[in-house]
């Protein structure tokens, strides 16, 4: 998903955000002649993410600032490691800085926040996946960041699945179908290779909905004890998913009910940016 074309547009676009007018202060300050050697350094542990990102800032503000990266996306480190170097002209260093930095800090969180949660389960079957609750415009960037991570992504986008919540079942049932027939109804109008997925906020609700060969059933804000229900109802017919209420604190006890997938909406839209810092030392 993160191809190099939407990094640079991306990127491009955050940089004339940041300085559409040119760099003044760097521009006023900084002789045009001056050089920068700098170090992307861990201000604390953390799982890397968005090293192609980082290096892209530079590039597209001057194709003569060479970043060399240390580490790989999805590679941990600890506090006071060096990420990578960047070596240029100063003044294309010092313009990029704050965008390279903040792409890189935002997907790094993500990508740490998820390997949190990756470990917490790692006794279990069940997966850790992410959902569409991201930055309008960066979606590919922090799904990314979750990879990085150890999680997966569930679908990119409202094209990929079928995903049926309680209010598109409310309209189907309104037109006089029952729940299984309207689905029914559904997988026959699809590609025989489109997914489906049914959201369930009650243990009744299963049944009709497995009756109509559904592929993966979320089990939206219950609670432990009907999860472990619901697992033993459906009984490998379908994929089980868990959703709602997922928190660190509460992730492990969730896996241990039997499901197969939790999604996280914390994982993109409450990850905390990482502290990396740009060390950087400019001669003549």
């Amino acid at each position: 998903m993160l191809t190099a074309a939407l990094i640079d547009r991306a990127v491009a676009a955050a940089l004339d955000e940041d300085a559409p007018w040119g760099d003044l202060t760097s521009e006023a300050l900084v002789p045009a002649t001056a050089t920068a050697r700098a170090q992307l350094v861990a201000r604390e542990q953390g799982v890397l993410a968005g090293g192609a990102v980082f290096a892209a800032a530079f590039r597209l503000v001057d194709p003569a600032v060479r970043v060399q990266s240390r580490l790989a996306d999805g590679d941990a480190f600890a506090a006071g490691d060096i990420l990578a170097t960047v070596q240029g002209p100063a003044r294309a260093v010092l313009t990029a800085e704050r965008v390279g930095l903040n792409f890189v800090q935002r997907m790094s969180g993500i990508a740490t926040l998820t390997a949190r949660y990756v470990a917490a389960v790692a006794h279990t079957r069940a997966r850790i996946v992410d959902t569409r609750k991201t930055t309008p415009g960066l979606r590919a960037f922090e799904k990314h960041a979750v990879v990085c991570g150890g999680g997966h992504n569930h679908r990119f986008s409202l094209s990929d699945a079928v995903m049926a919540k309680d209010n598109h079942l409310g309209v189907l049932t309104a037109q006089g179908l029952s729940v299984t027939e309207a689905l029914q109804r559904a997988k026959a109008a699809l590609p025989h290779t489109t997914h489906i997925e049914v959201e369930v906020d009650r243990l009744d609700q299963i049944e009709p909905v497995l009756a109509a060969g559904i592929g993966t059933i979320m089990l939206d804000n219950f609670t432990l004890h009907d999860l472990r229900a619901g697992v033993a109802q459906v009984a490998g017919r379908a994929t089980v998913e868990a959703s709602g209420g997922v928190s660190l604190d509460t992730v492990a006890a969730i896996a241990g009910t039997g499901v197969d997938v939790i999604s996280v909406g914390a994982l993109t839209h409450s990850a905390r940016a990482l502290d990396l810092g740009l060390d950087l030392r400019i001669s003549d």
